[in-house]
């Protein structure tokens, strides 16, 4: 294999842990990526995602977000499954997803394998909570995809000192274009910070388990992202 996975164990302070899939690169070291799942676990997609980070030199750590509610959640993103996941939705906190997401980011900075500086990718709900690490100064760089919510968190934007990238999907439906010109507006001043629209397309289509899965958008954006955090980290 030209990537090794394994799940670790994240200190999330107080005594408590919680899991968080590993993916290292061939190399055996490189600077980190924290993969802010989506709300339906960290499923085959998201794990895919870390493998894929790490096919190009990152170490790739996708935490478990729900582990307060309920460990290792996996997902699929139609019926039952979708509704479970709008449940444990509403659940969480960002920003204290944030703050074990922050533990997460300090577990990763600790690995031996982990050399450089790291950032965050979050997709969805996770995109907020990659927004939300970048305020916090967990990371050293951010990317969010479609990253739901962050409009009504821009009183954060002043504590975000490290690069961002944002990618945005046209039809969204759960991201109106008035919450995207708000985001934009709010932090179109920052240094390091740039903004992608892909038109045509709706929200998730970056997953390919997802019918709004479009190729051309999802190749784009990763080509970008990697771009980003090759400059960045």
């Amino acid at each position: 294999m030209s990537v090794t996975t394994r799940w670790i164990e994240i200190d999330a302070g107080g005594g408590e842990r919680y899991d968080g899939y590993l993916a290292l690169p061939r190399a055996g070291k490189g600077p980190g990526v924290i993969i802010v799942q989506e709300i339906f676990g960290v499923n085959a997609h998201i794990r895919s995602v870390a493998e894929q980070f790490a096919l190009a030199g990152y170490v790739a750590l996708a935490p478990d977000l729900f582990w307060r509610e309920e460990r290792r959640v996996e997902l699929g993103y139609e019926g039952a499954d979708r509704d479970k996941a709008l449940a444990l939705l509403k659940r969480i906190d960002a920003d204290r997803s944030a703050a074990d997401f922050g533990a997460a980011a300090a577990t990763l900075r600790a690995l031996p394998e982990t050399s450089g500086k790291i950032a965050a990718v979050g997709f969805c709900f996770g995109g907020q909570v990659a927004y939300l690490m970048a305020a916090h100064g967990s990371v050293d760089a951010a990317v969010a995809y479609y990253g739901g919510g962050i409009q009504n968190k821009l009183d954060k934007a002043d504590q975000v000192r490290v690069p961002m990238l944002f990618h945005y999907a046209e039809h969204d439906s759960s991201i109106p274009q008035t919450a995207v010109a708000q985001v934009k507006a709010r932090l179109a001043g920052h240094a390091g910070v740039q903004f992608f629209d892909y038109p045509g397309v709706a929200h998730g289509f970056n997953c390919s388990d997802r019918a709004a899965y479009d190729q051309h958008a999802s190749a784009l954006a990763h080509g970008r992202t990697l771009s980003f955090l090759s400059s960045v980290l």
